[in-house]
């Protein structure tokens, strides 16, 4: 008996992705086998067969997907930014809608770059360094810091940055670094989502990725409102605070931050999708800022 082609055992496990659920069983199944077979999404036409060995692989992987293990740890990587991260249990999973959140820590180290300067960059609550990595990769003068707690998503984070000169500090982002030393920008995707609304999270976020990152208390801002707070303290004056949110936080968090003599140039941002998904805001100079 020959070897099914890729295309019959693509047809056989999106049926079966269809039927638990899976949103995109197409793509998914497709990304599955390119993972099992070892050969890049480009390269997969030029497959002819699959051997019982391959397709046990990627029957397996199937019903891993189909259980709702979230596709990424199956796989053990996640883009972003054009970055290929190493992700599996224990760490957060990066989205999209953080590219944009990293985008605009990149795009103020690179005015500073621009402007002559050697920036300072830290990453609060880095997970897998997605965002630290970013702005290391896209701002080679910037000096970049990534702050981490969690032993199991450390082990992950050391992996993504290794060999990329960004400084991982293991610790609380409250109290980590220590040393008296401020920076130019600081950002952070720190848990924020409000423990009222987990019932209605889907089973492959909750049940699979660590709870330490995806909640912060009924309202999801015990930590956020602390990192404002811990924001001003690192950086330097004119320098600028960039933190991903919850959609319901806008308004708390803009007040917050207006309501102390502290911060500046204020502004939530929407994502991709239109809903309120970071905020900005600039640490007052005292005199104003020069040079």
């Amino acid at each position: 008996m020959r070897d099914p082609s890729p295309s019959l055992v693509l047809a056989r496990a999106t049926r079966q992705l269809t039927t638990g659920g899976i949103e995109n069983p197409a793509a998914e199944a497709r990304m599955l086998l390119c993972e099992a077979l070892d050969v890049q999404p480009a390269k997969l036409i030029l497959v002819s067969s699959v051997s019982p060995r391959d397709e046990d692989r990627f029957n397996e992987m199937v019903d891993r997907r189909r259980s709702g293990e979230p596709i990424q740890y199956i796989v053990g990587h996640a883009w972003f930014r054009g970055i290929r991260l190493e992700v599996g249990p224990g760490v957060f999973i990066p989205r999209l809608e953080t590219e944009l959140v990293a985008g605009r820590a990149v795009d103020q180290a690179r005015q500073l770059v621009m402007a002559g300067g050697s920036p300072s960059v830290i990453d609060l609550c880095a997970g897998s360094g997605a965002i630290a990595l970013s702005v290391a990769n896209e701002v080679p003068g910037a000096r970049v810091s990534a702050v981490e707690l969690d032993e199991e998503a450390l082990v992950w984070t050391r992996r993504n940055l290794a060999g990329s000169g960004v400084e991982l500090l293991a610790g609380d982002a409250l109290k980590v670094p220590d040393d008296g030393r401020h920076f130019d920008v600081v950002v952070t995707n720190p848990p924020y989502l409000r423990r009222v609304d987990a019932h209605g999270i889907p089973s492959d976020v909750t049940g699979h990725e660590p709870d330490v990152a995806l909640f912060s208390g009924d309202d999801g801002l015990d930590l956020p409102l602390r990192l404002v707070e811990r924001a001003a303290q690192l950086l330097t004056p004119g320098g600028l605070f960039v933190m991903e949110h919850d959609e319901s936080h806008r308004e708390a968090l803009t007040r917050r931050l207006a309501r102390t003599a502290q911060w500046d140039e204020i502004e939530d941002h929407d994502d991709l999708a239109g809903r309120p998904r970071f905020v900005t805001a600039r640490r007052r100079c005292k005199d104003g800022c020069h040079g």
